[in-house]
């Protein structure tokens, strides 16, 4: 995650990561992006059932699942264990992490743990009761995907009033105090909702938006061809950046980030350069603590069935199931040669990544999408959208 609002915007220092002594355990959620030990934020994915069937699904969820899901007691023994592993939040994902009965008590379980419960969801079953019982349990935050306004979202989600259910889920959680923001996957076919999606954050005061790159999983990986292209995102990157300094200096502050290229880390502090902006080195800084891309490090996964992915777009690629081994033993395990280069994963990415200068503060990027378009895990990534003169 670049958090461009943190950066761009000075809404964080160097500092503030500092005072905290920059462990996961002791930081809070805005600074954990730059903890010093990576214990890893666990992507569970609940369930694959779904009631929508989005186009971009990276675990190809369907409408009813026919595989078998941790039950509710393998599903609190995973909880238990990554708690005492350390992992400083928990995000129920799925499919629709709502579509599972027992996710109040799940999420209930993991905040009595001391970890930080977030969900994933696309908002439709968000009822006020529903919102009222996420709320008194102590959950920390909730994600709505949106991609668009009504017409583009709906299409997306493949189910006409979508949007509007997701909309009422979202009024539904700010109306019991619960924090809720939206996240957007940018492709060819909804970046002019970008400007529409700032609109919307201002017009219902949503306090958190994420915007997402596009990642060559799941049902993402039939919509390369709409990816944008190096110049394309570049502008898309600048507009979220001018629409988040609007917002602030307007005095309506927003988290604002990008997920999922961390090309965007060196993007914004090579603008910040050319703008001569004081804050330059600062932002420099908080990217190397940043260290950018974590999957297998500071990212894990868990899916429906208990296999473990090194984040949730590597499904391909297991490293154990936590129904024969915890999760803390499999995530500490480098007898396995891909956990043990994730760890260290800037000694062995090639090409262009191998030189670039900026390899400290992106991580080698987005090693899923590499091996998707060359069949290589350590090739560069080719949604990097900077120059060779730029990372040289």
């Amino acid at each position: 995650m670049i958090g461009v609002s943190k950066l761009y915007c000075g809404t964080v220092e160097p500092s503030d990561a500092l005072r905290y002594g920059r462990q996961s355990k002791d930081l809070p959620s805005h600074l954990l992006q730059f903890s010093e030990d990576k214990k890893p934020v666990v992507v569970w994915n609940v369930t694959r059932a779904c009631n929508l069937k989005c186009v971009h699904c990276y675990a190809r969820a369907v409408d009813r699942t026919q595989e078998k899901e941790l039950n509710h007691e393998q599903g609190l023994s995973l909880i238990d264990d990554l708690a005492a592993f350390g992992a400083p939040v928990v995000l129920f994902s799925g499919g629709e992490p709502l579509m599972r009965p027992d996710l109040v008590e799940l999420a209930s379980c993991a905040v009595s743990k001391a970890m930080r419960a977030v969900i994933s969801t696309n908002g439709t079953l968000i009822s006020k009761d529903m919102a009222k019982e996420l709320k008194e349990v102590g959950l920390s935050y909730v994600g709505v995907s949106l991609d668009g306004m009504e017409e583009i979202n709906d299409r997306f989600r493949g189910r006409k009033g979508a949007f509007k259910d997701a909309m009422a889920g979202i009024i539904n959680c700010q109306e019991v105090g619960l924090k809720v923001g939206l996240r957007f996957t940018i492709n060819r076919m909804n970046t002019a909702e970008v400007p529409r999606i700032f609109d919307l954050i201002e017009e219902y005061r949503i306090p958190r938006v994420c915007f997402y790159h596009l990642v060559y999983a799941g049902r993402g990986s039939d919509l390369v061809d709409e990816d944008l292209d190096h110049e394309e995102t570049r502008k898309v990157v600048d507009l979220i950046i001018d629409r988040t300094k609007d917002l602030h200096d307007r005095g309506m502050a927003k988290e604002v980030l990008t997920v999922d290229n961390h090309a965007d880390g060196p993007y914004v502090y090579l603008r910040m350069l050319g703008e001569n902006n004081p804050r330059a080195e600062e932002v420099l800084t908080l990217l190397k603590m940043n260290e950018g891309n974590s999957s297998g490090r500071g990212i894990g996964c868990v899916s429906w069935d208990g296999s473990v992915h090194a984040d949730q777009f590597w499904r391909h690629c297991s490293f154990g199931n936590v129904l024969e081994r915890p999760f803390s033993e499999i995530w500490s395990d480098l007898t396995n040669p891909l956990m043990k280069k994730l760890k260290e994963k800037k000694r062995h990415v090639k090409g262009r990544c191998a030189i670039c200068r900026w390899l400290d503060v992106c991580g080698g990027n987005f090693r899923v999408r590499a091996e998707a378009v060359t069949g290589d895990v350590w090739a560069p990534d080719p949604a990097c959208y900077l120059s060779d003169e730029e990372i040289s």
